[in-house]
């Protein structure tokens, strides 16, 4: 569940109507500056968001930056720059164009929480599929059919496999649209290495 929320926003007054939409919900903190930004974020922020104009590093140099670093967060750019062609390569999580309502604001953190949760949930179930599979591969049928552990596992399988489902009929179709994205993210990492 997102917990810590880093809003990059250098309108003084537009990040702190974004504060007050958050507080009493999360652990908020506001970077005015990219520099700021990169200063704050670290593998304790849950959610950022993030404007692409700043007075001193671009939004999308910020965002390439936190991926670099690899850290386990969410990112939202909110914007007032009509998205175009140059997104395509920009690893954010969601696109906001401002301006940006309470709802606006507070629907992007339950989107990009839904979306942390069903990632979780997602490795959770490779990691026991996996080891579904090195049994049925190494024990005998009967072997499992006795063994509680065994069961226990499938059981553990089919639960996450019922949570992924609950999450996944709440996704917009945006959010099918970044699941796949990250699915190929992934895939061409794992490619390359």
């Amino acid at each position: 569940m997102t917990r810590s929320v880093l809003i990059v926003e250098d309108e003084p007054e537009v990040a702190e109507l974004y504060r007050g939409y958050l507080e009493g919900r999360y652990d908020v903190q506001v970077a005015n500056t990219g520099e700021e930004a990169l200063e704050l974020v670290d593998g304790n922020v849950d959610a950022v968001l993030l404007d692409r104009r700043l007075p001193d590093i671009s939004g999308a140099e910020v965002l390439e930056e936190i991926r670099s670093r690899e850290l386990d967060c969410r990112v939202a750019m909110v914007t007032a720059v009509e998205p175009d062609v140059d997104i395509v390569e920009m690893g954010f999580d969601l696109y906001l164009v401002k301006p940006a309502t309470r709802d606006d604001i507070l629907s992007t953190i339950e989107r990009l929480d839904t979306r942390s949760n069903y990632d979780a949930k997602l490795q959770r179930t490779a990691a026991l599929v996996t080891k579904r599979a090195v049994l049925e591969a190494e024990r005998t049928p009967t072997e499992l059919r006795s063994s509680p552990e065994y069961e226990d596992l499938l059981s553990r399988i089919e639960s996450l496999q019922n949570d992924l489902d609950d999450i996944a009929a709440a996704f917009s179709p945006d959010d099918y649209r970044m699941l796949f994205r990250d699915i190929g993210s992934s895939r061409s990492a794992s490619e390359s290495a």
